[in-house]
């Protein structure tokens, strides 16, 4: 039996342009790694068309009363519904296991012999998959919408730069989540239990099955400043159909960054502690 860390190179201004180098050159593996899945993306595609009629009529026919449901008119709710359907491939919410897989096989010890930190590597790796995405996923269901449905289209010249910065910070937020489920195979080996948890939680949470803003203010505001479910897939939306002022927009985008900088560090603290704990199985 025997321990592995990770390998840590000192910080230097060479090591620094080396390793944004070599964060690229993951990103366009990944990229390139799930280009090569096509007709899932195509069958991916169609399903999410699919359910974006059912959710489509549904939530308009919620606003058939009143007019507006949660603060959102028709066009809103269908922009949110198709624009969420393209989403969900991009930020990905549950479906990963990679890290999972690798600590239970114990390949995760090459891994950590490399010289980039697994939590750097994987980040990377993720941010080509959701570049992919963004083309091959977002796009289609963005596309078709608006051919069978009035849609809201933004009127403030900063929200769509705001929106990519958001869909962005999502993008790592989300990965550092996934991270976070994963890396307790370190302890328990079979994840599982910890995969059905984040599937139920994170599907409901963070506005998938219906916007946040359906639910009381008080819970609202629960939800958005003691947890980071809104920040994955919630705030993108609300920020593409201008459901707050633009100060209130930008004050979210910055609550998703304080999220994804707190939980990217506890996914360094977290993989520094199983390290220190880790034995290969049959090594």
């Amino acid at each position: 039996m025997g321990s592995v860390t990770a390998t840590v190179v000192p910080p230097t201004d060479s090591n620094v342009i080396r390793s944004f180098r070599t964060f690229r050159a993951i990103a366009a593996s990944g990229f390139r790694r799930y280009a090569t899945y096509r007709q899932a993306a195509v069958a991916g595609v169609v399903t999410n068309t699919v359910f974006g009629f059912l959710r489509c009529y549904v939530f308009l026919a919620v606003t058939d009363a009143a007019g507006t449901a949660g603060g959102y008119d028709r066009g809103q709710l269908a922009t949110i519904v198709w624009a969420g359907q393209g989403l969900l491939a991009v930020i990905l919410l549950w479906g990963w296991t990679d890290l999972a897989d690798r600590i239970r096989t114990g390949e995760i010890a090459s891994d950590l012999l490399r010289p980039v930190h697994p939590v750097t590597s994987y980040l990377a790796t993720d941010l080509g998959r959701a570049g992919y995405a963004s083309i091959s996923r977002l796009l289609p269901p963005v596309l078709i919408g608006p051919l069978f449905f009035d849609v809201y289209l933004p009127r403030r010249w900063a929200t769509l730069p705001l929106f990519v910065l958001s869909v962005v910070i999502a993008v790592v937020l989300c990965f550092g989540c996934r991270y976070l489920v994963n890396a307790t195979a370190y302890w328990l080996q079979d994840v599982r239990g910890a995969m059905i948890l984040w599937t139920l939680s994170s599907g409901t949470l963070a506005g998938l099955y219906f916007p946040l803003r359906f639910l009381p203010e008080g819970l609202q505001v629960a939800l958005w400043a003691a947890t980071p479910f809104p920040s994955l897939f919630q705030t993108p939306l609300d920020v593409l159909v201008e459901r707050d002022p633009a100060p209130v927009q930008l004050g979210l985008v910055g609550l998703q960054l304080t999220w994804a900088v707190l939980i990217l560090t506890a996914c360094r603290l977290v993989q520094g502690r199983a390290e220190r704990r880790l034995v290969v199985q049959g090594g």
